[in-house]
């Protein structure tokens, strides 16, 4: 079984890497960005890929959502500090394929986690079936605390600018931008641009005559 670790930081990837070389019966290598996904998935079409969605090159779930369509037969584990419980329900209702843990996971859910994928079956870990059985209530404006960065950023993606664009403009990399970028639609409650923009020119956190300038 081939398990690709899309997951670019360092010490939770070390951790993974020793969890998993105890294991029988598994092979594992990195992929650093899409491109390189894409090319194990076309050598190994069938793996697990474990994935830190809020730090790998992914702009959004809708991305990620027609990346997986590409390789149907890839089971995915979202292993990150944090998810939206939007962003979870959204892809745990797609099918079984994808399983969620989070990297507060002890050793033994780590453990069952692959071993359920391994068998085919969907692993939600404790902390985050809590998260998802807790009600939801939409954000408040005044509930959303952005950064002068974030609020920057926001408006740069509200104005049509693509995550390289500002980039660029920033003198920053892609990478730090996306990170922004996630951390924007988690505080704001939404998984896609065009929800945000529309949140932000409700909430005034972008002004609605500078964005139809």
């Amino acid at each position: 079984m081939q398990i690709c670790l899309a997951d670019n930081q360092d010490i939770s990837r070390a951790g993974l890497m020793y969890v998993l070389s105890s294991i029988d019966g598994l092979d594992f290598r990195r992929a650093e960005d899409k491109a390189e996904l894409i090319v194990q998935l076309k050598e190994h079409p069938d793996s697990i890929v474990v994935l830190d969605y809020t730090l790998f090159d992914f702009n959004d779930a809708d991305e990620l959502e027609i990346f997986s369509l590409r390789f149907p037969q890839v089971r995915w584990v979202f292993f990150s500090v944090d998810l939206s419980t939007d962003f979870v329900r959204r892809m745990i209702a797609l099918g079984n394929q994808y399983s969620v843990l989070l990297k507060d996971s002890s050793l033994s859910e780590i453990r069952a986690c692959l071993t359920y994928v391994r068998q085919g079956r969907r692993f939600i870990c404790q902390h985050m079936a809590e998260q998802l059985l807790v009600p939801e209530k939409p954000a408040q404006a005044e509930d959303v605390k952005l950064t002068r960065t974030e609020t920057e950023i926001l408006k740069d993606i509200a104005m049509g600018m693509t995550t390289r664009e500002i980039a660029e403009k920033r003198i920053s990399s892609f990478h730090t931008v996306n990170t922004h970028r996630k951390n924007i639609f988690h505080k704001l409650g939404v998984n896609n641009v065009h929800e945000a923009t529309k949140y932000a020119l409700r909430s005034g956190l972008v002004d609605a005559a500078e964005y139809y300038i």
